[in-house]
């Protein structure tokens, strides 16, 4: 049996967990936020195209329960590439290919707690969207109001991919280990 990753819906269907968001518009800060500056509007950055997931749960995007919608990047490998293999030339180490091979291994078994990766979609159908081998970084959440989602993919008017159950339950429990993780400096004492 065969489960799908992905479906193509309409650009008028509702946001939902797991949607795919090509050149998201998203307002970015300042990198240099020890600049002085008269007001904290001095701060804000430019706007800029992301392509994210959809990672807020369906059934709450469904019942309307959420002013604001929370979102991922994500990164083609080729994107990320150059990001890995200047954190591994930072760290001293060589960027070979052998390492590179190795690490998307660690990611696809889970073992990289904050990546995730979904599979590439690749339909027979020629009018069909295709995406690649996606990386999800959970470094940097993305919350977008709802309404301006909505009136953007309306605007935008093209279709979009959608990951599918149990594909995006998956993604959503790799995202909740990320933020799951806790180490306590000091063991709790036992007396009882």
């Amino acid at each position: 049996m065969s489960f799908a990753w992905y479906e193509q819906v309409p650009h008028n269907t509702t946001i939902s967990q797991g949607d795919l968001l090509r050149d998201c518009p998203v307002i970015g800060w300042s990198d240099d936020l020890r600049r002085q500056a008269e007001s904290p509007e001095q701060l804000l950055g430019e706007a800029e195209s992301v392509d994210c997931i959809v990672m807020s749960q369906a059934c709450d995007l469904e019942q309307g329960h959420l002013r604001n919608v929370i979102a991922c990047p994500m990164y083609t490998l080729a994107e990320y590439r150059p990001l890995w293999e200047q954190a591994v030339t930072a760290s001293r180490q060589n960027p070979t290919e052998k390492n590179w091979r190795r690490w998307l291994d660690e990611i696809s078994a889970g073992r990289t707690w904050n990546l995730a990766m979904i599979n590439a979609h690749a339909p027979a159908e020629a009018e069909a969207l295709r995406a690649e081998v996606m990386l999800v970084d959970f470094h940097e959440i993305l919350s977008l109001p709802r309404i301006f989602l909505e009136s953007w993919a309306l605007r935008v008017g093209l279709p979009r991919l959608r990951l599918l159950p149990p594909y995006r339950e998956h993604l959503s429990q790799a995202f909740a280990r990320y933020f799951m993780r806790v180490g306590l400096p000091v063991e709790i004492e036992r007396n009882w």
